[in-house]
């Protein structure tokens, strides 16, 4: 296996990985954003009303693009796994 091979199959990890956590990630901040404005417009600083829509906007991304994610890993190990031969020549 050569290092630009290795760097390939690492940046397009990399690249996975981002792609997978981008959705989850985008729930959390818009929800953590919603409940930060609507704390400073109602003057209530309570740290435990960003808690909980934070988790369920989380729950509710995993629930939504969980089977997209699985597929785009499950692709990437099998892609992996089947060009892996190649790869050590």
């Amino acid at each position: 296996m050569t290092e630009s091979v290795a760097m390939e199959i690492g940046k397009n990890a990399l690249t996975l990985t981002l792609e997978v956590a981008l959705p989850v990630l985008l729930f959390s901040l818009v929800a953590g954003l919603i409940i930060s404005i609507m704390q400073a417009v109602t003057q209530v600083q309570e740290f435990t009303l960003t808690f909980i829509p934070k988790v369920l906007a989380t729950v509710l991304a995993l629930a939504l693009f969980g089977p997209w994610m699985l597929n785009k890993i499950i692709d990437f190990t099998t892609n992996l796994f089947i060009n892996l031969p190649s790869y050590l020549k």
